[in-house]
């Protein structure tokens, strides 16, 4: 589940996820992790799990011009989005990578940044291990995750009426990135994997949603979920109508307004 969770692949879903999850959910959080990076000054920086450039444009306008700029990504239709925006000349470098296995040497980096890409990573301890290696001695690692359906009632929402198309194994994608939310336990593997000066940041984001039938197809379809939906046989575009009414029922439309909350860890390898 956790292995074909990560895989943002197939012919639409990248797409669907940049233009109907990326405006709704990203992009505020993006602005906010690159200027968090920024103000390190970091001369190399490594962005981890990138999917299509959200943060990575907002990296890249952050930081210095002369700052080395590599996004990875273990999919590399999301990167080929990516690539698109930016122009010819910027000092950036793209390349598909697993963040268990990075393909980089000991301390090649001064910052590893990732926006909600640690909840699929498969095996989250190698790593941050990972991400200790290729830092320098004194670069930062900094990263985000979702809290919980109970501070992101958009996906709890999302998921519950998903589940009601199925009488039996409904898909249950949606508890993979709002179930890795936990402060002591992730501070614990970090800690284990060799960072220390450890900061947590709890972000809350009052967010207008101009059109909820675009925001539930980015949750339907710009997700793995839709191979989910699609190996149980079950007729995707009722499901997005579905999700796109429950979410005008809790949040209003269109426009609408929901919250999201967002967990930002900032540390160090001494």
């Amino acid at each position: 589940m956790f292995a074909q969770a990560a895989r943002f692949a197939g012919d639409a879903v990248p797409a669907h996820y940049d233009r109907g999850l990326g405006p709704h959910l990203f992009v505020d959080y993006a602005a906010d992790l690159a200027q968090r990076t920024a103000a390190a000054w970091p001369g190399r920086v490594l962005e981890i799990a990138a999917g299509t450039g959200i943060l990575t444009r907002a990296l890249r306008d952050a930081l210095p011009a002369r700052t080395a700029l590599v996004a990875s990504d273990l999919n590399p239709p999301m990167l080929e989005i990516a690539r698109k925006k930016f122009a010819t000349g910027e000092n950036i470098a793209f390349q598909p990578a697993d963040a268990v296995a990075l393909p980089f040497a000991d301390g090649a980096f001064d910052a590893v940044v990732c926006q909600f890409g640690v909840m699929f990573f498969t095996d989250k301890d190698r790593a941050y291990r990972e991400a200790f290696r290729v830092l320098a001695s004194g670069g930062r690692c900094l990263f985000s995750v979702w809290d919980s359906f109970d501070f992101n009632s958009f996906a709890r929402v999302t998921h519950e009426t998903v589940a009601r198309f199925f009488d039996r194994d409904p898909p249950a994608f949606f508890t993979i990135p709002f179930g890795y939310h936990r402060i002591d336990p992730i501070k614990a593997s970090l800690i284990d994997a060799g960072f220390d000066d450890i900061s947590v940041h709890v972000l809350r984001i009052d967010k207008a949603i101009a059109n909820m039938r675009d925001f539930a197809e980015g949750l339907v379809l710009g997700n793995p979920i839709i191979a989910e939906i699609g190996a149980r046989a079950a007729a995707p575009a009722a499901i997005v109508a579905a999700v796109a009414e429950g979410l005008r029922c809790a949040f209003g439309g269109d426009p609408g307004r929901t919250t999201l909350q967002a967990i930002v860890f900032d540390t160090r390898k001494p």
